[in-house]
């Protein structure tokens, strides 16, 4: 495979990080994947429970249809073949899977062979992206918060059996920072299909890496695999320093072991669990009590239909609002973030009602999306007429930022809350009076200014807001500074 963007192939000592990530999300189902019980984050525990998702003796599922739908949303918009699938019973003991066993998607999917595009260009291919119940959530109480040092342990089945669809990417990924992009990627495209929310911090969409080193070109390394990484930070650190163990393993002669490991956040390094030459061997057979998924080809596409546009898409309509600019490195990264935040609707509405597309990008990008929940809340025709003060001048940059702040804790009319700050334009005499006081109190800086230091167009702009109390509009300072140096 020839080295993607953003590989670290010729770092640590010319070693080249092999990289695959397995993504876990939860769809956005009403109901649980096999029973009636309530899908919901932060219920009391052990609440939203029944026989079915208990496994108690003589209960039997019932396959969730929406959760079908949403998985195969998840397919079409990585350019998966959608497939008949059949679940498995995989067999464990595990306190948090009441049943003692899971039903997955084993040997026939729902989903294979796709890809995902990231913004640098490159390619990572989708092996599979397939169906199955999420488990309980267990607490270990005591000590570092893990079991063999654990007071006591505590086990909420409220997860238990909530739908998932498991992501496996293939091993394209050479460096941390490209995991992360795919990562991102991968996340925005779940939220916009509607399949999930996307909500790390939740468990909502959780991360396993499997890393190995190699010399270029050279046969795949030994893999280790690092569970349940549950924040892009995480992702990153975790990589980072996995790749550099298995490379002083490597260098110091020894030979790296395939295991499982855990990403201790608070120490910063990577903890073997347990070793895959001791895998459990899971015992996969048909469950007995579902049929085969066989969705239709009518099916399939209503599906297709009902997946929106990606961010990949939306992103490059953003880009061509604002022309030639919209490749800028800088401008480039507003707009992931206004993607990103799902505000590129409130964007662009702003832009067709005649704001400019510079400034609706800026404001969106940095105050909008500091507060994406409330932001997404706003009135359209509210944030527009409060762009549109600032574009002509009614409210300088700083003023508009003020009362977009109010505007998001707590709605209104733009207007009346610039009114209720005190900032009435300055007119144009007042402004006239202010210039003169300043360019009297200094004198040697108006001269350097004259004879062409446009650096001082900033100091003077900024004695000017202070002398008004903000009430100044800046691009007014500046123009009647130019007018006078004529």
């Amino acid at each position: 495979m020839t080295e993607q963007p953003g590989s670290s192939a010729a770092g640590d000592g010319g070693w080249e990080p092999v990289i695959g990530l397995e993504v876990h999300c939860e769809l956005r189902t009403e109901t649980k994947l096999f029973c009636g019980c309530r899908n919901a984050f932060g219920d009391e525990p052990n609440t939203n429970v029944c026989p079915v998702c208990l496994g108690l003796p003589g209960s039997l599922p019932v396959l969730n249809a929406m959760a079908v739908d949403y998985a195969m949303r998840i397919g079409t918009a990585l350019h998966c073949e959608i497939r008949p699938s059949l679940f498995h019973r995989k067999n464990y003991f595990y306190p948090d899977m009441p049943k003692d066993y899971q039903i997955s998607q084993f040997d026939e999917p729902i989903n294979v062979n796709g890809w995902l595009e990231l913004p640098d260009g490159s390619r990572v291919g989708v092996e599979r992206a397939h169906m199955e119940e999420d488990t309980g959530k267990t607490t270990h109480v005591g000590g570092g918060g893990r079991i063999h040092d654990a007071q006591h342990s505590l086990v909420d089945y409220n997860r238990a059996g909530v739908p998932l669809v498991e992501i496996v990417s293939r091993p394209d990924i050479r460096s941390s920072l490209q995991a992360r992009l795919y990562a991102a990627e991968l996340r925005g495209i779940l939220i916009a299909t509607g399949a999930s929310d996307g909500r790390m911090e939740e468990g909502s969409m959780r991360v396993d890496a499997n890393v190995s080193v190699r010399r270029p070109n050279d046969e795949l390394g030994t893999r280790c695999e690092i569970k349940n990484l549950n924040s892009l930070r995480s992702l990153v650190r975790a990589i980072e320093y996995e790749i550099s163990r298995q490379v002083d393993v490597l260098e110091s002669g020894g030979t790296v072991l395939q295991q499982t490991r855990h990403w201790d956040e608070n120490e910063g390094q990577t903890v073997a669990l347990r070793s895959k030459e001791e895998a459990f061997d899971y015992r996969y057979f048909p469950e007995p009590d579902l049929v085969r998924v066989v969705p239709d080809t009518t099916w399939q596409s209503e599906v297709a239909a009902a997946v929106g546009p990606m961010p990949a898409d939306r992103r490059e309509k953003l880009a061509a609002l604002l022309g030639p600019d919209g490749a800028t490195a800088a401008k480039a990264d507003q707009i992931a973030t206004v993607v990103e935040n799902g505000l590129d609707v409130l964007m662009t509405k702003a832009v067709h009602a005649g704001i400019g597309a510079p400034l609706a990008l800026a404001r969106t990008a940095n105050e909008a999306s500091a507060e994406p929940d409330r932001a997404r809340a706003l009135d359209t025709a509210a944030y527009t007429a409060l762009l549109r003060m600032e574009q002509d001048g009614s409210l300088s940059a700083t003023q508009a930022k003020v009362v977009l702040a109010d505007l998001l804790d707590r709605g209104g009319d733009p207007a009346a809350l610039a009114r209720d700050h005190g900032f009435e334009a300055l007119g144009a005499d007042s402004l006239s009076g202010v210039i003169d006081e300043l360019i009297a109190a200094h004198p040697n800086e108006w001269t350097r200014y004259v004879d062409g230091d446009d650096k001082l167009t900033g100091f003077f702009t900024g004695q000017a807001m202070k002398a008004t109390q903000q009430k100044a509009n800046g691009k007014a300072v500046a123009a009647e500074l130019r007018r006078r140096r004529g």
